[in-house]
């Protein structure tokens, strides 16, 4: 007779460290170096993308919504770095790789799993672009101020939503980041479902919740950074904080 597999325990660890987060970054850097052409190629669709959504917002005037539209970015960068989960986890495994199995992975694992996670990824992105309109419109419709240029932002109205923009994105950055940053590798490398990934995720943070904010604060500032130059710079910060979240999560997930 046939039984249904039970899928495996999963033991989410409790004794993170800044150490575990050094060994994490080393790890995802040489990951990089020895597949760096899948890391590119992520890296610059995402760098492609950046600069198409800001050519556009420019060439209509509306350079005021390049600040919302990219402080969203990192809301997405999870689901982004799905094919260089399935690089290292090959790498890890001494499986074959090739472009036909890194994007595969993007399909989950045949279960639509991770293909209900990335729509959820979409929704929580366009979720945070309808707040950031409520709070421009809130700040500078009456003001009669509009989004045509930076310079209103740096008015007293304009850093005063600035300031309560960037609060509401903080929160609500930290409860997508919680409920992904552990999900996503899992989905790719577990018989899972969805839900009971969130729910590891969501655990690992709690338990480890000065590391693993370490770890988001280290996300944030070094995409930011990536970000400045045309978006250059993600060809490479993209490709290895991908695959340093791979191997965080391996020590996070047992």
């Amino acid at each position: 007779m046939n039984t249904a597999t039970k899928p495996a325990p999963v033991h989410v660890a409790d004794d993170l460290s800044a150490a575990d987060l050094r060994a994490a970054l080393a790890a995802g850097w040489r990951d990089f170096l020895a597949h760096p052409l899948y890391g590119m190629f992520f890296g610059a669709i995402y760098a492609v993308t950046g600069s198409l959504v800001a050519y556009a917002l420019l060439w209509r005037g509306e350079a005021g919504w390049l600040v919302p539209i990219t402080a969203g970015f990192p809301l997405i960068a999870p689901f982004a770095a799905v094919g260089l989960y399935e690089v290292s986890r090959r790498r890890e495994q001494g499986e074959p790789l090739s472009w036909g199995a890194v994007l595969g992975a993007l399909r989950g694992r045949g279960d639509e799993q991770l293909l209900m996670m990335g729509g959820f990824v979409f929704v929580a992105f366009s979720f945070w672009v309808i707040i950031a309109h409520a709070i421009f419109a809130i700040f500078m419709a009456e003001s009669g101020m509009g989004g045509e240029s930076l310079e209103a932002l740096l008015s007293p109205t304009g850093l005063t939503m600035l300031g309560v923009g960037t609060a509401v994105g903080a929160v609500l950055a930290w409860f997508f980041y919680t409920i992904t940053v552990i999900s996503l590798p899992m989905l790719v490398d577990r018989d899972i479902d969805f839900i009971s990934a969130i729910i590891a995720s969501v655990q690992a943070v709690k338990r480890n919740t000065g590391v693993m904010l370490g770890w988001a604060v280290i996300i944030a500032t070094t995409l930011a950074v990536a970000m400045i130059p045309l978006f250059l710079g993600l060809l490479v910060v993209l490709p290895v904080l991908g695959h340093a979240t791979w191997h965080l999560y391996r020590r996070a997930v047992s």
